[in-house]
């Protein structure tokens, strides 16, 4: 995807580049039950990147990064049901037994592991490589990368039919983008593990084309070569943001393993967790706040009160207001938190 317009209301000093909507693509009139996901012939050629283009111009401001899956919209249930879908349409089976990921497991897998291709390299380097319907486990590295692509496009067909019906945002995620969005001293971009394609489903489906457009950069696993928790992606997003400090940025994740590549990049990260998620301690791997949602029945977490205490610009200061971690709890003391407490109680 191409960075291309400008956004209204900055100085030209600090004109901030866009990202063009993700083609708009009819639904699928596939089911789950006609797919039959053979694996694909001949080499494989990777879609392309879905950020491109120059470097996003800054004036002094900065910057909240959201993760997709489980951030903008609670999606750990639907990749493991299509997982198994993929696991079943190629008759995948280790010493015999059916290739199935329960909900337990997957769990695990989440706190673990980031990306999907990660994952099932991962569990297959522990507990074998299957056999499928169209051949013995393979044995060779080739074989095995080629086995663990072919899954993951089958995987991604399955994705992409359950999403359509089954995705929707997160309380409070979107009126919080609304609002960055419509603001003139703060970047907004996405940052997911996941592929291009099911990513793009997803925050097609969800999010939507036009606010799509207004965001100032969006990566997906496919731009990075070094998957979540290493903190490239949010490093790359930083830098197409202008080299942005990396204390001027927050990121809102899920899992440990995206906090740890937010806490890596040097960012304050907030997390809301998910029930895939929420047994992790996030406290103690240095998260900045812990929230059951961006919204609730009696609060609506703002850009303000993510961004507390901003010095004006000409004084040169945009730094983050100081964590104020009680005993037995780890958040941001908002003054709207669902805790009850005010900034700097």
């Amino acid at each position: 995807m191409q960075l291309l317009a400008q956004r209204s209301g900055l100085a030209a000093a600090g004109a901030r580049a866009r990202a063009t909507p993700f083609s708009a693509r009819g639904p699928s009139t596939a089911s789950l039950a006609t797919r039959s996901c053979a694996p694909a012939a001949g080499p494989r050629t990777d879609a392309g990147s879905l950020a491109r283009g120059a470097v996003v111009a800054h004036a002094k401001t900065s910057a909240l990064l959201f993760d997709c899956d489980g951030v903008i919209v609670e999606t750990e249930e639907l990749h493991r049901k299509a997982y198994n879908a993929a696991f079943e349409a190629f008759g995948c089976a280790i010493d015999g037994v059916p290739l199935v990921w329960t909900t337990e497991y997957y769990d695990v897998l989440q706190n673990t592991v980031g990306g999907g291709k990660p994952k099932m390299k991962y569990h297959f380097k522990n507990n074998g490589w299957p056999s499928t319907k169209f051949g013995p486990a393979p044995t060779s590295e080739e074989a095995c990368n080629k086995l663990v692509d072919d899954l993951q496009d089958c995987k991604t067909d399955h994705y992409k039919v359950i999403v359509e019906s089954a995705a929707e945002a997160r309380p409070g995620v979107l009126a919080l983008m609304d609002e960055g969005l419509a603001r003139d001293d703060v970047f907004m971009c996405i940052c997911s593990a996941a592929t291009k394609e099911g990513f793009e489903k997803v925050v097609n489906s969800v999010v939507g084309p036009e606010r799509l457009a207004k965001f100032d950069v969006i990566l997906a696993g496919d731009d990075v070569t070094r998957k979540k928790p290493d903190p490239l992606i949010y490093n790359m997003a930083r830098e197409r943001l202008g080299n942005i400090p990396a204390e001027r940025c927050v990121v809102i994740e899920d899992s440990l393993v995206g906090l740890r590549a937010a806490v890596g990049a040097g960012m304050k990260c907030i997390v809301t967790p998910t029930s895939s998620t929420s047994s992790a301690d996030f406290c103690a791997e240095g998260a900045a706040a812990v929230l059951p949602a961006l919204a609730g029945p009696a609060y609506q977490v703002s850009i303000d009160d993510i961004f507390k205490n901003l010095c004006d610009e000409e004084e040169g200061c945009r730094t983050l207001p100081d964590i104020d971690l009680k005993e037995g709890m780890c958040m941001i003391p908002w003054s709207v938190s669902p805790y009850g407490t005010t900034l700097g109680a």
